[in-house]
């Protein structure tokens, strides 16, 4: 029987796990599955985080947090929960490899992935041409032509990212200026290799055996296509969270959601259900950045120990 258990390790789970073995609490495991640390580990650059003056990659900046939250007791199952359920005050934690394991009070941290376009063609070249992750594949298109699609704040930074690797960056946004923020936009205007297309939509990504050849785009206010010739395209359009752990046998959620699949909290990171919290990407209203995560888990750690006292 588990003090708390919390499902993800990413920012949130990480400092939830800290806080509240921190304040006493001694049977407290973090259930993730790969290595801790979260979707930020695959950024390519990171230069605002408060006190991290060097600008680091994402892998850089979380190295050293496991190692700190787990210093007073926090333990890492390297398990996947699937399902999730509460019957009177315990909660029942089902693993992938059929057990099950109870808890007292549970923090959700399972945060987000990447949207797909949901374009003809990204399925089929997913992993021959499609990415979602620059830090990961850039590399591979080393002085050869590349689009990304999207306009938010991590579509510019990969596309920044992906110029000093690639010959050329094509940046396909479907609005007529990106939502990212001035500061970013600002950087993105100063680089001589990335073109700029805005007020496109993106209508197929086509290729061969080998892989992508091209991205052929459409004009929103004239019509006209045209064909990008490019060997890559990395998509960043948005995120979708991962609730799947919340899905009960009878396809409800055991916990109140939003319309988008988001778990509804209060200030306290308290959803609907006793001794339930949900903090990071899951959550509604989530500023989707490390440091919000961060206080998020600190925030569901100090509560889960308020809950058991």
């Amino acid at each position: 029987m588990l003090d708390f258990a919390i499902i993800g390790g990413g920012p949130a789970g990480l400092t939830a796990g800290l806080y509240a073995t921190r304040g006493g609490l001694k049977d407290v495991v973090m259930f993730e599955k790969g290595l801790p640390g979260g979707q930020i580990t695959q950024s390519s650059e990171i230069e605002n985080y408060p006190g991290q003056i060097e600008v680091v990659t994402g892998m850089e900046l979380m190295e050293k947090w496991p190692e700190q939250c787990q210093r007073f007791g926090l333990q890492h199952s390297m398990n996947e929960v699937t399902k999730l359920t509460k019957e009177g005050d315990i909660f029942t934690l089902s693993l992938i490899n059929g057990e099950k394991i109870e808890a007292k009070s549970v923090l959700i941290a399972t945060g987000s992935v990447p949207k797909h376009a949901n374009v003809k063609g990204e399925k089929e070249f997913f992993g021959r041409g499609v990415s979602t992750c620059a830090t990961c594949d850039g590399f591979f298109y080393k002085g050869k032509n590349v689009a990304v699609i999207g306009g938010g704040d991590t579509a510019v930074e990969e596309a920044i990212f992906l110029s000093n690797i690639c010959k050329t960056v094509y940046i396909v946004h479907r609005r007529d200026e990106f939502r990212a923020s001035p500061h970013e936009v600002e950087k993105l205007n100063k680089v001589p290799n990335i073109i700029q297309i805005l007020s496109h939509t993106t209508e197929e990504i086509i290729g061969d055996n080998s892989g992508v050849t091209g991205l052929i785009v459409k004009s929103k206010s004239t019509n006209e296509i045209k064909t990008l010739d490019v060997l890559g395209v990395f998509v960043f359009v948005g995120r979708d969270v991962l609730n799947q752990t919340l899905i009960q046998d009878d396809g409800s959620f055991l916990c109140d959601m939003n319309s988008s699949g988001e778990v509804i909290v209060d200030l306290n990171m308290k959803t609907s259900v006793s001794g339930l919290f949900a903090a990071g990407d899951i959550r509604i209203n989530a500023p989707k950045q490390v440091i919000c995560a961060a206080g998020d888990g600190a925030t569901a750690g100090i509560g889960a120990i308020a809950y058991l006292q």
